[in-house]
C-alpha cells in the first residue's frame, strides 16, 4: 500500500465523520453551478420572457452576488468543519507521529484526503445540479412567471466556472489544513482527549445583558415598523443588539441557567435529571458559539426567504392601487377615452368578470389644494365596498394617494382640524372632519380633499387648465384577468398609438413578481445554504465529542445505566442542540414578520408559517436520523 492509498483508506475508515462535511461541500457546489446554470441562461442573458431590460440586469446581478455569497460561506464553513475534524482525529496524528511519520508526510496526507472529499464533492454536486437541471429550470420560470419558459440548454459555462471556482477553494481549504495542524506539540495530540475540560463558569450580570440587548433590539425594530420612523441606523443598531444579546444569551445566559438547575437539588437529583443537566453544561459552553452562528443563520434564512415570498404576494400590488384598471385623460381627449373605456367593459363582460366603476376629476385651488368632489369620491369607496360618507358645506376628508400618506394617516391620525382653501380670490376655512386609511383616489400625491360638490363646483370653476379624470374598474378576481388584459391592450393598440392612459393591475402584480421570482431564487437557496450549514455544524460538535462520550456511557453502564435510561438522555441533549437554536431563530423571526406586518395591509401569516413548517420538516428528519445513528453507536458501545 502506498501512501496515497493510505490516504484514500483513511477517508472511506472516517466516512461516519466526513459524511456531513461530503454532502455539505456537494450541496453548495450543486446552489453554485444552479446559479450559474440561471445567470448564464441564454433567455434571462436577453431579457426575461417580455420584462424590461432592467429585470434582466436585477436577475443576472442577482444570481452572481448569490454565487458570491455561497462561495464566501462555503469557505469558512469548509474551513470550520475541517477544524473540527483535525481536532477528532489529534490522536491519531500523535500515534502516526510516534510511528514515525514525519511532519511533512503528515501534511501530504490531510492534503490528499481534503482534495479528494473536495474533488468528489465537486464530482457529485455537478452531476446532481446537471440531472436535475431541466427541472430546476421548469421550476425557475414557474416562480419568475416566465410566460414561455426557460427551455434546457448544455450550461458548460456555468460547468466550467463552478468546477474551477470549487477546486480553487478546496486547494485552499487543504493548504490551510496543515497550517491548522502546526499547533500543539507531539504530547498534547496524544493526550488531546484525555484533557480535563475547565468547569464551566457564567457571569449573572452578562446573563441578564443578555436579555436586555435582545428586549432592546426587539424595542427598536419595532419602533422603525409600528412607528414607521424609517431611519436605517435604527433598524441597523436594533439588528446589532439582537445579534450581540443573542451571543452573550448561549455564552452566558444558557450556563447561567443550567447551574441554577443544578443548585435546586430536588429537580437535580430527579432520575436521570442528574446526568442530563450536569452533560448540558459543558455541552452549552462548548457549543455556544456554534449554537450562536446557527441561530443567526437561521433567523436570517427563515426572514430573507419570508420576506421574499411577501413581496410577491397580490395584495403588496393591490395596496398602492386597488383597481384592476385605471384609465385617465384630459377633456379634449374625451372621445378617445369613451371609446377605449368600452372596450374594457366589452371584454370584461365577455370574460365573465363582475366589475364596479368609478370615476374622479381632482381641481386644484390657488394654494395648491387638491379636491374631490363628494359624489364622485363615494363612487370611488362603494366600488371597493366601502360606505359612502355624508359632509355638510365646509367640511372635508383627508384621503391618501399613496401607502406612506395611508400609514401617515393610520399612526398620526389628523394633521390638521382646518384647512383653507383659496379661490377665485377668495378663502374658505374647511373643517376636517377624519382621515381615511385606505386608497380610494389612484395616481394621487400630495394632500387631497374631499368637500362638498358645490365646494368643488366652486374650485373648480377658478381652474385655468383642465385637470385629468381618471376612470377606474374595480375587479374582485383582478389577479385572474391575464388573458382580458392581453385584449384589451391590442384592441387599443390597433390604430398603431400606444395606450399610455391605461394602467392594469395584473401587470403590475406580474413585472413585481418576476422580480420577486428573482430574489426568491436567490434569497430561497442561499437560505436553504445557510440552514444546512447549520445543520452541518450540529453534526460536527456531536461527532467531535463523540469519542468521550464514548468513554463516559461506557463507565456508567457498568454502574446500572439502561438502554431506556441512555436514549432519555441522549435524547434530550440532541433535542437541545438541534432545536434550541431553531427555536430562538423562530422568535427572532417571528418578531421581524411581527414588524413587517405594520408595514402591509395584507396577512403574511401563511408565508412565515409556511417558512417554518419547511425548515422544521427538514431539521426534525435531520435530528431523527442523527439520533439513530448516535443511539446505535452508544448501544452497541454499553453492551
Amino acid at each position: 500500500m502506498n501512501f496515497r492509498q493510505f490516504a484514500v483508506n483513511n477517508v472511506l475508515r472516517s466516512k461516519r465523520t466526513y459524511i456531513a462535511h461530503f454532502l455539505s461541500s456537494a450541496f453548495s457546489v450543486m446552489i453554485f453551478f444552479v446559479y450559474g446554470l440561471l445567470a448564464f441562461h441564454p433567455q434571462i442573458e436577453d431579457g426575461i420572457g417580455a420584462s424590461s431590460g432592467t429585470l434582466s440586469m436585477l436577475g443576472t446581478m442577482g444570481m452572481n452576488v448569490a454565487q458570491y455569497i455561497v462561495y464566501i460561506f462555503s469557505f469558512f464553513f469548509l474551513l470550520y468543519s475541517v477544524g473540527a475534524f483535525i481536532k477528532i482525529r489529534k490522536k491519531e496524528f500523535g500515534i502516526l507521529l510516534i510511528l514515525g511519520m514525519s511532519r511533512k508526510q503528515l501534511n501530504r496526507m490531510l492534503f490528499i484526503e481534503n482534495m479528494l472529499i473536495g474533488m468528489a464533492a465537486i464530482v457529485v454536486g455537478l452531476g446532481t445540479g446537471l440531472l436535475f437541471a431541466k427541472l430546476i429550470l421548469l421550476i425557475s420560470a414557474k416562480v419568475m412567471a416566465v410566460d414561455n419558459g426557460l427551455p434546457f440548454y448544455f450550461p458548460l459555462k456555468a460547468l466550467v466556472i463552478t468546477a474551477v471556482s470549487y477546486s480553487i477553494l478546496f486547494l485552499l481549504i487543504a493548504g490551510f489544513s496543515s497550517v491548522m495542524l502546526r499547533k500543539g506539540t507531539l504530547l498534547a495530540l496524544v493526550k488531546a482527549e484525555d484533557a480535563p475540560k475547565p468547569q464551566p463558569k457564567a457571569s449573572p450580570w452578562l446573563a441578564l445583558l443578555a436579555l436586555l440587548l435582545i428586549v432592546t433590539g426587539y424595542g427598536m425594530v419595532m419602533v422603525f415598523s409600528v412607528l414607521q420612523i424609517f431611519s436605517f441606523l435604527l433598524l441597523l443598531g436594533g439588528v446589532v443588539l439582537v445579534i450581540g444579546g443573542t451571543y452573550f444569551l448561549f455564552t452566558q445566559f444558557s450556563v447561567y441557567l443550567m447551574r441554577y438547575l443544578q443548585n435546586k437539588k430536588p429537580f437535580f437529583f430527579r432520575r436521570t435529571n442528574l446526568l442530563t443537566i450536569s452533560e448540558l453544561i459543558y455541552r452549552m459552553k462548548d457549543n455556544a458559539v456554534m449554537f450562536f452562528l446557527v441561530s443567526v443563520i437561521s433567523a436570517s434564512a427563515f426572514t430573507g426567504i419570508g420576506t421574499t415570498l411577501a413581496i410577491g404576494d397580490p395584495g403588496l400590488s393591490a395596496m398602492e392601487n386597488p383597481y384592476a384598471y385605471t384609465y385617465s385623460y384630459y377633456e379634449e381627449e374625451a372621445d378617445r377615452g369613451k371609446k377605449d373605456l368600452e372596450i374594457v367593459r366589452q371584454e370584461l363582460d365577455k370574460a365573465g368578470f363582475a366589475y364596479r366603476e368609478g370615476s374622479v376629476t381632482p381641481a386644484y385651488s390657488d394654494n395648491g389644494i387638491k379636491v374631490i368632489k363628494l359624489s364622485e369620491y363615494n363612487m370611488l369607496v362603494e366600488s371597493q365596498g366601502y360606505p359612502a360618507e355624508t359632509l355638510g358645506e365646509d367640511e372635508g376628508i383627508l384621503t391618501p394617494g399613496t401607502v406612506t400618506e395611508k400609514n401617515n394617516y393610520r399612526i398620526n391620525g389628523l394633521m390638521f382640524s382646518e384647512m383653507e382653501i383659496d379661490a377665485g380670490n377668495e378663502k374658505v376655512a374647511v373643517d376636517v372632519i377624519k382621515a381615511e386609511t385606505f386608497i380610494a383616489v389612484p395616481d394621487s400625491y400630495g394632500v387631497m380633499l374631499v368637500v362638498s360638490d358645490s365646494l368643488y363646483d366652486w374650485v373648480a370653476a377658478s381652474e385655468e387648465y383642465s385637470s385629468s379624470t381618471y376612470h377606474t374598474f374595480f375587479v374582485p378576481d383582478w389577479k385572474d384577468t391575464g388573458e382580458v388584459t392581453r385584449t384589451i391592450m391590442n384592441r387599443m393598440n390597433e390604430s398603431g398609438e400606444y395606450s399610455y392612459y391605461l394602467k392594469s393591475l395584473y401587470l403590475q402584480w406580474k413585472g413585481a413578481l418576476q422580480q420577486n421570482g428573482i430574489l426568491l431564487i436567490v434569497s430561497g437557496l442561499v437560505g436553504i445554504v445557510f440552514f444546512t450549514f447549520a445543520a452541518s455544524f450540529v453534526y460536527f460538535r456531536l461527532y467531535t465529542d463523540l469519542a468521550r462520550d464514548e468513554q463516559q456511557y461506557r463507565m456508567i453502564a457498568k454502574v446500572g445505566l439502561s438502554r431506556r435510561e441512555l436514549r432519555t438522555i441522549v435524547t434530550r441533549q440532541l433535542v437541545m442542540m438541534f432545536f434550541l437554536p431553531m427555536l430562538v431563530a423562530l422568535i427572532h423571526t417571528v418578531v421581524a414578520f411581527v414588524g413587517l406586518q405594520q408595514l402591509v395591509d395584507f396577512s403574511i401569516v401563511g408565508h412565515s408559517v409556511n417558512i417554518f413548517i419547511f425548515f422544521l420538516g427538514l431539521q426534525i428528519v435531520y435530528f431523527l436520523v442523527t439520533r439513530w445513528r448516535y443511539l446505535n453507536r452508544m448501544y452497541h458501545i454499553i453492551q
